[in-house]
């Protein structure tokens, strides 16, 4: 992965750890509901982010270095692991 890619995607995941730790700490402390889902979806929408990140630093990288290696097998591999992938996130 490309490191301004993966530099952005760890701050990302750092972000939604430090919210994760906030929504333990609201629940704990009987916060409002509402209150509590807007942390959570401000939670998945840096999970979605960093995912993006690391889908293009992937793609841009690793994902073009396989195909520049002119091995069909290679191609295929790359190409089953994006859609692996892809189905997980549209899950």
């Amino acid at each position: 992965m490309m490191n301004k890619s993966k530099e952005t995607a760890k701050i990302n995941f750092k972000k939604a750890r430090s919210h994760v730790d906030k929504i333990i700490s609201m629940i704990e402390e009987d916060k409002y509901c509402i209150d509590i889902m807007q942390q959570n979806l401000a939670v998945i929408g840096l999970l979605r982010s960093a995912n993006s990140m690391i889908m293009e630093g992937h793609l841009r990288g690793c994902f073009t270095d396989a195909f520049n290696a002119k091995s069909v097998d290679k191609h295929d591999e790359m190409i089953d692991e994006i859609l692996k992938v892809t189905k997980l996130y549209n899950k």
